[in-house]
């Protein structure tokens, strides 16, 4: 019996023998399985922050690239504005001189002179209207440092004409609401 003892005792040393290598093998490929899920999930959190980042970096750069645009635009409309706003404040003398010859023909009498000269301000003062030119009233009211300039001051006899825009020795103009000339004014004092 001894023998058949020891032949079990022989086989359960070799039964156990296989079973701890298979929990030994396993124990060693769980161990990699984790370190390689670890790795995975490292590498898996540094490509969310990376395409985070990159995410980032692409809606800055269309922000950039927006504000550029809006820039060039509204540097464009301007140039066009200063381009405009200079040809009109050049075509202001050949109004005042429509307005002075229209005053002398009505003094003298010449009707075809006077309608002529009146159909050619009208065509003129029109068109420019619409670039956005308004003449600025001054004749009879108060006197105003934002569009009127004074050049000389009379003396008025009635107390409500005082402070009043007596006379306009020039016209003056705003173009889409901003004063291209003041109008030059004697004011009542």
């Amino acid at each position: 019996m001894s023998k058949k003892k020891s032949n079990e005792i022989k086989k359960d040393k070799a039964e156990v023998k296989p079973e701890e290598k298979v929990e030994a093998k396993v124990e060693k490929e769980v161990a990699q399985d984790e370190e390689l899920l670890a790795s995975l999930k490292k590498e898996n959190e540094e490509l969310k922050a990376s395409v985070a980042k990159e995410k980032d970096d692409y809606i800055r750069l269309m922000a950039d690239f927006e504000n550029f645009r809006r820039h060039s635009a509204e540097a464009k409309l301007e140039l066009v504005g200063t381009a405009s706003a200079d040809i009109i404040k050049g075509l202001l003398p050949v109004l005042d001189d429509c307005e002075r010859a229209m005053k002398m023909l009505t003094e003298a009498d010449d009707k075809v002179a006077v309608e002529g000269t009146e159909l050619i301000y009208n065509k003129l003062m029109s068109y420019l209207k619409t670039k956005g030119l308004e003449v600025i009233k001054a004749k009879d009211e108060k006197f105003d440092t934002d569009f009127h300039e004074a050049v000389a001051q009379m003396p008025v006899a009635e107390e409500d004409k005082k402070g009043l825009v007596f006379d306009v020795v020039q016209t003056g103009y705003t173009l889409s609401g901003k004063v291209i000339r003041y109008a030059k004014v004697v004011v009542g004092i």
